[in-house]
């Protein structure tokens, strides 16, 4: 069985400071029907995002790079993506979508996009499919293996309740495939203590799996403090199950901006990193990414 490799270092930018990158990043443009997700309900978010809003934020922030993740189950979106990475250099990797459930239709897209040196993922919004079995059907399975043969990395989002289970099977049955919980499975903080002993019992068993890593993002959850201190619980479970050298710092940018700017999202992770030795925090501020993502 594949597993995560340690970091090699602890690589500084021109300044000095931790060299910082955000992998889990989101552009988006309204219009042409696409992102039929996004309402007027979800206010802030109900706008477009665009790469030189995005730049201008993470360098106001101290992040110098970032991996664009999929925010629509379309080839419209990964062709956005694409054409983002080749204009701006400081997008170093793309996590786009294929259709799991259709092995040839993946196997024919992986042709057109695979190619590319910063196609380094996929991932699909399952989170939004009413089947709790949707990563258990063998067409998806199917799909799961040509990843593995090609070395991508497969996102599972948002897995916390119906899919973190299953992202561990999916990582028992692919050795090879490197499996990525996006989110840290979205730990259910409201919830209480029985959800969140639930959710660390599941986080455990993924990181049992040599080939899991998980992302340090999206931890805002309405109605609850969202600070280093209310997270202490969470990222004590995250260090202790994945160590530093398996854990990625994600900004979820803009969909953050739900929870504050995205500053105060760094701020929030630089508390909780700060803990950790020099080369520690290096791997979650790049080096985990950097490896698991091919970049």
């Amino acid at each position: 069985m594949a597993s995560i490799p340690a970091d090699g270092g602890n690589s500084k930018n021109d300044g000095g400071a931790p060299d910082r990158l955000d992998s889990h990043l989101h552009l988006w443009e309204l219009g042409e029907g696409r992102y039929s997700w996004l309402q007027p309900s979800h206010g802030v978010l109900y706008n477009s995002f665009t790469a030189e809003q995005a730049r201008e934020t993470l360098l106001a922030a101290g992040v110098g790079q970032a991996v664009l993740v999929q925010a629509d189950d379309t080839a419209a979106d990964n062709d956005a993506m694409l054409a983002a990475a080749a204009a701006h250099d400081w997008i170093v990797g793309v996590v786009g979508w294929l259709p799991l459930e259709d092995p040839a239709a993946s196997a024919s897209l992986l042709e057109r996009w695979g190619a590319n040196p910063k196609f380094c993922g996929v991932r699909t919004l399952i989170h939004d499919d009413p089947r709790p079995d949707v990563l258990e059907l063998a067409p998806v399975r199917e799909t799961l293996g040509l990843l593995e043969k090609a070395g991508l990395a497969f996102d599972v989002p948002n897995a916390f309740p119906r899919h973190l289970g299953q992202a561990a099977g999916i990582a028992r049955d692919f050795p090879e495939l490197r499996v990525v919980v996006d989110h840290l499975g979205k730990p259910p903080r409201a919830a209480g203590d029985a959800a969140m002993a639930e959710w660390e019992r599941q986080m455990r068993d993924v990181a049992a799996l040599p080939n899991t890593v998980a992302k340090v993002s999206g931890l805002f959850e309405g109605g609850v403090d969202f600070s280093a201190a209310a997270l202490s619980r969470t990222w004590d479970v995250a260090l202790s199950a994945f160590g530093p050298q398996r854990l990625m710092f994600g900004g979820d940018w803009p969909v953050s901006l739900l929870g504050g700017s995205y500053a105060e999202t760094v701020n929030v992770a630089a508390d909780l990193i700060d803990s950790l030795s020099p080369a520690e925090a290096q791997a979650v501020w790049a080096g985990t990414a950097r490896r698991v993502y091919g970049l």
